[in-house]
């Protein structure tokens, strides 16, 4: 296990280093107006030259990326060269807000996805034809669509909701479980239909295979059959849809945060990107990558534990 889980870290320090270079590159190409952007349309050259000094804007890329990468290395991210808040700060207090989101729907998402699922996949009929046309329609309305008519009924028309919301993290715990409400009932809608479907699926593909009927053969009772070897079996793929789900939920939280005012990593990211105020596009991208890469580590371990082969493979 210590071999495959050595090989993952490794191809995890690779695309995060990769996408580092990538990103850095992209922003490098649009940060010929920052000084300008930053100064106003007032400054004269030579105060636009002393800032582009201040910045590093007047050095090779390569030597810039290198200053960068060894600050990081150290656990130093910058400061905005807008706001002069250190990214450090910044990602700290926003990033309880969007996890909180994120992992709160995703446990919800991975029970109630795989009852219904497992539901669907055993009871077949009118529970399965549900289950399908869920899916459908869940796919075809985007969540911001769904976070908008959220905020239309149950928050400005019932009032049962804060329909925006600035609170900090920690500061009223009531008022904090309100606004998370109904941006996490957004995700929710989305990511329980699709992956109901994709575990039903894969529950259905593990019924048809020939252990199964082995195993009813032998007398096995169904709910053994069900929970002991069906679901172990369709575990894997399981995880993987749910592991898109989430991934896939980091983006759509940008969307959300903005719609419901919450002061998550979206926002910012959203201002940071406009403004190509790189130190903070870096710290929000390799926040994210890191995220995407624990989560593919723990689902391809969790994997591996399921099923042997995935190691040696």
């Amino acid at each position: 296990m210590i071999p495959f889980i050595l090989k993952r870290l490794g191809s995890g320090v690779v695309v995060l280093l990769a996408v580092s270079i990538l990103t850095f590159s992209l922003l490098y190409v649009s940060s010929g107006s920052i000084a300008r952007n930053i100064l106003g349309d007032q400054a004269t050259p030579e105060q636009l030259a002393v800032k582009e000094a201040e910045l590093g804007l007047d050095q090779p890329i390569i030597t810039r990326y290198i200053s960068w990468l060894t600050d990081a290395l150290g656990g130093n991210l910058g400061a905005s060269w807008f706001t002069s808040e250190p990214v450090a700060n910044a990602l700290a207090t926003r990033i309880p807000v969007t996890m909180t989101m994120v992992v709160v729907a995703m446990i919800l998402i991975s029970i109630i996805a795989t009852l219904i699922g497992v539901a669907a996949a055993v009871k077949r009929g009118w529970v399965d034809r549900v289950v399908q046309i869920g899916a459908i329609i869940g796919d075809s309305i985007p969540g911001f669509v769904i976070g908008i008519i959220l905020v239309t009924i149950l928050a400005i028309q019932m009032g049962l909701f804060p329909a925006t919301s600035t609170i900090a993290p920690g500061v009223d715990a009531s008022a904090w479980v309100l606004s998370l409400t109904l941006p996490v009932i957004a995700l929710l809608i989305n990511g329980v239909t699709g992956g109901a479907q994709q575990i039903r699926s894969a529950v259905i593909k593990q019924l048809e295979r020939d252990y199964v009927r082995t195993l009813r053969s032998r007398g096995i009772g169904e709910r053994e059959v069900l929970f002991k070897h069906v679901l172990r079996s369709a575990a894997p793929a399981g995880l993987t849809v749910l592991s898109l789900q989430l991934i896939g939920m980091l983006g759509g939280v940008v969307i959300l945060e903005s719609i419901f005012a919450l002061p998550g990593m979206g926002p910012m990211a959203v201002t940071a990107t406009i403004q190509s105020d790189q130190p903070v596009v870096m710290g929000v991208v390799m926040y994210t990558v890191a995220v995407v890469i624990v989560v593919n580590l723990i689902v391809d371990l969790l994997n591996g534990w399921l099923n042997p082969k995935v190691r040696v493979s």
